[in-house]
């Protein structure tokens, strides 16, 4: 199987003096593409030099909503300025979280609604974060989203009827280590038996959500285990890993614009 971790933090300090070994156990997993996450403006930057020194990798530029607050128009013209980097695939992660309230509400509405803006300008696709939003989310996407924009609700746990909604926007699912905690993630199990096969995308969100099967001997989540996402939406769909690891390498890499037999054999 070659598989894709659509969705990761090695841009976190905690994988510092251990990328190489990071990257040979993805290598050996099967991992053969990993897509590294920007929040902040200096996690976008870090993003792009880990892209630019390990060819499976690409990278993403945004600001979180837990930093909106922060969201200046210098920031996002630097962002800007990165996104024109030939590693740049993605704009996020960017969205809403009413949950903690990182930061005030209006800051992240503004700063949301300017990074789709902008996504939208640039031609990339957009990385989405949302967390109790209470269809804000949805409103925000409505208004400032251009036709034919596209993007992925990352870490989705929601309801069948919010899947539904993100579907008709023409949006990707994306799939976490939570759906191999079995109580947990009963519901998320039977959702996922019901999404269109060409809309999944698997993620780790490492270093967070450590799937079931690493979580009781791994000090934090890393790409090598989206091979157990995988396995996990797999069995859900009652579907062979195989294929289905196939035809979600083929939906992230037409997500985010990558060529997809260059990704498959990197030089």
């Amino acid at each position: 199987m070659r598989l894709f971790d659509s969705h990761c933090h090695l841009n976190d300090k905690g994988y510092q003096n251990e990328m190489d070994a990071v990257m040979e156990r993805a290598r050996q997993a099967g991992v053969q593409g990993i897509m590294i996450v920007g929040i902040t403006e200096k996690t976008s930057r870090d993003a792009l030099e880990i892209a630019d020194a390990y060819p499976e990798c690409h990278a993403s530029v945004g600001v979180h909503p837990h930093d909106a607050s922060h969201c200046s128009d210098r920031t996002l013209d630097t962002l800007r300025s990165l996104a024109a980097h030939e590693t740049v695939k993605a704009w996020g992660e960017t969205g809403l979280d009413f949950n903690r309230m990182f930061s005030p509400r209006e800051d992240q509405e503004r700063c949301f609604a300017r990074q789709i803006e902008m996504a939208g300008e640039l031609g990339l696709p957009l990385i989405f974060h949302e967390r109790d939003s209470e269809g804000r989310f949805r409103e925000i996407l409505a208004t400032h989203m251009k036709p034919g924009q596209s993007g992925v609700v990352h870490c989705f746990s929601g309801t069948q009827g919010e899947m539904e909604k993100y579907l008709e926007m023409g949006l990707h699912i994306g799939i976490t280590g939570i759906v191999t905690i079995k109580k947990r993630a009963a519901k998320l199990r039977r959702l996922i038996a019901t999404i269109p096969e060409d809309r999944i995308l698997v993620e780790t969100d490492a270093p967070y959500l450590t799937p079931e099967p690493e979580k009781r001997h791994a000090k934090r989540n890393e790409p090598a285990f989206v091979r157990s996402v995988l396995l996990s939406v797999a069995e859900a769909r009652q579907t062979n890993p195989g294929n289905l690891a196939e035809t979600i390498w083929n939906n992230t890499c037409r997500l985010f614009g990558i060529d997809n037999e260059k990704q498959a054999h990197p030089s």
